[in-house]
């Protein structure tokens, strides 16, 4: 899609895990527990956000702030969020490390079920080692590639048992037998899958067997070269692929306010918490100091100003990357939401019929 045209979709990245995704001691406090996560949801569903969509996440970052310390169970979480809402998507998150296949099958047919036909699942391959090695499901056998070999084998027995009476099949990592899953989702053909891939092996995962796939990149030129990598990718495999970014929403009264909130939420920066995420990444110990500074406070790529500067620049961002859609999230919740309801996304609908 270019400059001018396709419908987009708007979502929102709920706060299932303590602090958000700003790593700062001075941001509104976002404690992750259900109340929070069940208002940032319904408000979604009210001015007609397209997404909510949580993470899966067992272990937090520790730092000052005890970062995603304390998170939701994601399936579970959607499921109690399907009911207080009427229209929007709920997109939940699996790791194929943790779920058999046909567990997580039947799981998500549930929440479809439960939704009313709205479900999605998020099939993250396994990042964060010291997330999974706490719980024995941290093999240091299998290197990257591996992870999404498995990650690859088992979405497609998920898809399988979605459409088919019986599978059985042996592979390198999953045995089925005569492997029955009723009843099937509602959705058609099935629910959405989402995933991100940022290596080479990761995003052609994410081409190959998503619907969409969420994208990054240092600057716009990357995020809409990955954008259009992606489609060339999907229409090789004679397929359509959606891409999205995230995008943190930071509004004021005035730009020069918005400005003044963002540098409070980066001074607070939990300088422990970043460090240990980004080494969960997998940079160096030598790199770790130089990285941390670099990053600072926000995880994502950050719109500032009032309600009309943070339109236009959302606006250009989706245009520029040439994106399907964005994934929102905010320092608090309630305000942003009801702000982007009001304010921001009447015009996009305009825009992008």
């Amino acid at each position: 899609m270019g400059r001018d045209g396709g419908r987009k979709e708007f979502g929102v990245f709920l706060p299932v895990a303590n602090g958000g995704w700003i790593v700062s001691s001075s941001t509104p406090p976002l404690d992750g527990l259900y109340p929070q996560n069940r208002a940032a949801a319904v408000l979604a569903d009210q001015i007609g956000l397209d997404f909510v969509m949580s993470m899966a996440k067992f272990r937090g970052f520790g730092g000052d702030t005890d970062h995603w310390g304390a998170a939701l169970e994601s399936v579970t979480l959607m499921a109690a969020l399907a009911e207080a809402t009427s229209r929007v998507k709920i997109w939940a998150t699996l790791h194929p490390l943790l779920q058999n296949p046909a567990v997580a099958a039947k799981m998500i047919a549930t929440l479809d079920h439960v939704s009313g036909g709205r479900a999605g699942l998020n099939i993250v391959a396994g990042a964060y080692r010291d997330e999974f090695a706490q719980m024995g499901a941290w093999d240091d056998a299998l290197d990257h590639d591996d992870r999404y070999a498995l990650a690859e084998e088992w979405t497609r027995l998920v898809k399988r048992l979605w459409t088919e009476d019986s599978v059985s099949h042996e592979g390198r990592f999953f045995t089925l037998t005569d492997c029955q899953s009723k009843p099937k989702p509602l959705s058609r053909p099935r629910p959405d899958l989402i995933c991100a891939g940022v290596s080479e092996r990761g995003f052609s995962f994410a081409v190959a067997e998503a619907d969409a796939c969420f994208i990054g990149g240092e600057d716009e030129a990357a995020l809409r070269d990955a954008s259009r990598r992606a489609r060339a990718r999907a229409a090789e495999l004679g397929k359509t692929i959606r891409t999205y970014a995230m995008c943190t929403v930071v509004h004021a009264a005035t730009d020069a306010e918005a400005r003044g909130l963002a540098d409070r939420y980066r001074d607070g920066v939990d300088m422990g918490a970043v460090t240990t995420m980004l080494s969960n990444w997998g940079v160096p110990p030598e790199r770790l100091a130089e990285t941390a500074a670099r990053q600072g406070a926000f995880m994502t790529r950050t719109v500032i100003g009032a309600p009309a500067t943070c339109g236009a620049k959302i606006r250009d961002l989706v245009e520029t990357c040439e994106l399907d859609g964005l994934m929102l999230i905010f320092p608090d919740y309630e305000a942003g939401l009801a702000m982007f309801g009001a304010e921001i996304l009447p015009e996009l609908r305009e825009a992008y019929l």
